[in-house]
């Protein structure tokens, strides 16, 4: 078999929930092997990044460009591929769309704490940026954790609209909100998917808030306050997806924190803790969450 697979056919063989699954199994497989990435500046401001990760079945590579002022051209952000191999043969069993696979297994992880770490499950969720990533964890928290409720604030008017609409058409209670620090007042479930090159977020979380904060990836990017950052360290839980958030979550290094001593998502599969809130996870993005996805995908077809 060597698929090659559609952005649609793409997204049809990785359902949120299901996905979300593959990432907690991969968690507990000593067979996973995720070298560190390799992430190549680009002139102009762009970045080429290159991930492989194997277990003892399936092994990928996955190689997609990031150029984050895409939107002026018309054109996305991510673009790129996933090539899938077959670790007994070596031969090539199937290509993923790069773009597609990292919106939703980006989205899964955030599911994933979630289900994990959430005080309150119920909504209303805040999505803060309404871009890919907006719309895949909308889809990811709704057929996930049965989200019904869906407030969205994007600095475009136009685009906080067409995601309120998209959430209307999966049947959600949806409405945009000009004010995002405002509106965490009333939101348990808060995510912040901006591209994150200022500080979009200066409120102050509930007590009972899960944050799932995805857009800051590298240690200049910054979505949320430093002083926020601090005053959810002492109020509450700081999470981290893996170890590779130690010199890439952004806005915790620029809050002074030391993200070293905070646990991952494997962490809190191994070692169940009380959730107490508020909680601020933060997904930085890792090669095993691809690998995961062509788990998935293989295991499908």
């Amino acid at each position: 078999m060597n698929a090659v697979l559609s952005p649609a056919a793409t997204a049809d063989a990785l359902p949120y929930p299901d996905l979300a699954d593959e990432i907690e199994a991969l968690l507990s497989d000593p067979s996973v092997v995720v070298p560190a990435r390799i992430v190549q500046a680009l002139p102009g401001g762009g970045s080429l990044f290159v991930m492989p990760a194997a277990d003892a079945r399936v092994a990928i590579t996955k190689l997609i460009t990031f150029v984050p002022d895409n939107g002026t051209r018309g054109l996305p952000s991510i673009q790129g591929d996933i090539v899938v191999f077959d670790v007994a043969t070596g031969q090539r069993t199937a290509l993923l769309d790069g773009p597609t696979v990292t919106a939703r297994r980006t989205a899964a992880v955030s599911l994933l704490g979630a289900r994990l770490l959430a005080p309150r499950r119920d909504g209303p969720l805040l999505i803060v940026g309404a871009g890919v990533q907006g719309r895949a964890h909308l889809e990811a928290f709704a057929s996930g954790l049965g989200v019904r409720e869906v407030r969205v604030a994007s600095r475009s008017a136009a685009s906080a609209d067409a995601l309120v609409a998209h959430a209307r058409t999966l049947g959600l209670q949806a409405q945009r909100v000009d004010d995002a620090d405002a509106a965490l007042a009333d939101c348990p479930l808060v995510v912040s998917c901006t591209p994150a090159q200022q500080v979009v977020l200066r409120g102050r979380p509930r007590d009972d808030a899960f944050i799932a904060a995805v857009g800051a990836f590298t240690p200049r990017m910054v979505e949320w306050a430093p002083e926020v950052c601090r005053d959810l360290a002492a109020r509450g839980m700081l999470s981290v997806d893996t170890r590779d958030a130690d010199h890439e979550a952004g806005d915790l290094l620029q809050a002074g924190i030391d993200v070293g001593a905070l646990p991952t998502l494997a962490d809190c599969i191994a070692s169940p803790r009380p959730v107490r809130g508020p909680v601020f996870f933060k997904n930085c993005g890792w090669g095993g969450w691809d690998l995961a996805a062509a788990r998935l995908v293989m295991a499908r077809r």
